[in-house]
């Protein structure tokens, strides 16, 4: 919101951010940090964070918005940026500013060096929308297979399995050990390897290529690499191979079946790299961590970007405009972008922050670290651009896809059957959701 401070804030221009609360612990502290310090080089203002469970962003910055009181800054998770591109004050009038725009082409900001070019280049793809950088990428993670070469090795499989066929194939060699884990792989019934697996092979799950040409307005879970992925899933369930405890969404179920050894193979996102090294030298085996594996049947195609990103508001004043722009590059500056990696296992948003990382060694002590950024860095290498959807109601939608899903693992009910019915009931939300928004003001 503008605001000039008054005596109690010492004429203090006040910049608020609404940043968004992942529940991981201490990961709020670390943000309170970054503003006290920024207050300190900047004394000329105060940061004010408020810190909103990710999920309820929206809803609350949308009841901002129709009282008058839209913070400065915003943090969406990636699956909500089509709620901040979408969103309007009563009059019609668009919420947020596009980051690029308002930079205007500055080196820096309040002597804030702008970080707008150094980005990784996967991280800039997947947060430009209609031709600019809409927000600036805070958080980064991807998705990845987490191997127990302990276990593999016993099975007589020396590398880590690159595609779904060869994954298949070690999955049915430990089965064979004679004291090895009851099940070979799990990993959580959730909306983040669909988008993977569809991304992998170059699927998307929504029109107008994935909401990223134009604005999603149909979803699709019947397409050709939906249906290999699920199928290809529920026969390692039928098989055996597969863990599924029966709740959707079970990231805590799986991860202590990999680290108690009860699984060999784990997909999970590098969120998890920290407490699964930690969880893999306690227990005495040997991880690796590598990229999601692609179908063999098709060329790989890239895999899709996951985290938050800031979003600025539009019409602020030049003093807090300014002060929230010089607070966003501040957060990502090449020091605190890989102290962010290092506390959290994020992504380090910025090339800069990666090479600060190299420099200090911290890839070679900790090697499992450095997967993430090559995942990404590949897709880019390759010509391809992040393919992750930007659907309205993502939330809500991959909510009815994980339902649909359970319904396939746990009852046996044909693929096509429980996706026609799932894909329905998704686009019924969607459309709601476009009856709502009847025009976005970027298109």
């Amino acid at each position: 919101m503008t605001t000039r401070g008054d005596n109690e804030t010492m004429n203090r221009t006040v910049v608020e951010a609404w940043l968004a609360d992942l529940t991981f612990p201490h990961y709020m502290d670390t943000l309170y940090a970054r503003a006290r310090e920024f207050e300190k080089a900047h004394p000329e203002y105060e940061v004010r964070i408020r810190g909103i469970d990710f999920h309820d962003m929206p809803a609350t910055v949308t009841r901002a918005a129709n009282d008058g009181s839209v913070p400065a800054i915003a943090e969406f998770y990636y699956t909500q940026s089509p709620d901040a591109l979408d969103m309007v004050e009563p009059a019609g009038k668009p919420v947020f500013a596009s980051v690029e725009e308002e930079v205007g082409g500055r080196d820096e900001i309040l002597g804030e060096p702008v970080v707008l070019d150094d980005l990784e280049p996967a991280l800039r793809a997947n947060y430009t929308s209609y031709g600019q950088l809409r927000s600036l990428p805070t958080v980064a993670t991807t998705y990845h297979l987490f191997t127990n070469m302990t276990i593999l090795r016993a099975a007589g499989v020396d590398e880590v399995p690159e595609t779904w066929q060869d994954l298949r194939t070690a999955c049915e060699r430990i089965a064979q050990l004679p004291d090895g884990p009851q099940h070979a792989i799990s990993w959580a019934n959730h909306g983040i390897p669909f988008q993977h697996a569809l991304a992998v092979q170059g699927g998307h799950i929504a029109d107008n290529g994935n909401g990223r040409r134009g604005r999603a307005g149909k979803v699709d879970f019947t397409s050709k690499e939906m249906l290999a992925w699920v199928s290809w899933w529920q026969q390692l369930h039928k098989d055996g191979l597969y863990h599924y405890s029966g709740e959707i969404g079970d990231w805590f179920g799986t991860f202590h079946s990999f680290a108690g050894q009860r699984t060999a193979f784990r997909f999970s996102s590098s969120n998890d790299l920290g407490s699964t090294v930690d969880a893999a030298q306690r227990a005495g085996f040997e991880l690796a961590v590598s990229r999601f594996p692609y179908n063999a049947d098709v060329p790989y195609h890239g895999n899709v970007v996951a985290g938050t990103s800031l979003w600025l508001a539009d019409g602020l004043d030049p003093a807090t405009r300014d002060g929230a722009l010089a607070f966003m590059q501040y957060l990502a500056n090449p020091v605190n972008a890989a102290a962010y990696h290092k506390e959290h296992s994020f992504i380090p948003v910025t090339r800069s922050a990666f090479a600060l990382l190299e420099r200090e060694g911290w890839f070679d002590a900790h090697p499992h670290y450095r997967a993430p950024s090559e995942q990404i860095g590949m897709m880019m290498t390759e010509g391809r651009s992040p393919a992750g959807a930007l659907v309205g109601k993502y939330f809500e939608i991959q909510d009815i896809l994980t339902e649909g899903m359970h319904e396939v693992l746990a009852h046996d009910v044909d693929p096509v059957q429980a996706l026609t019915k799932a894909q329905a009931e998704a686009q019924h939300l969607l459309d709601k959701y476009l009856a709502e928004r009847p025009f976005s003001p970027w298109r």
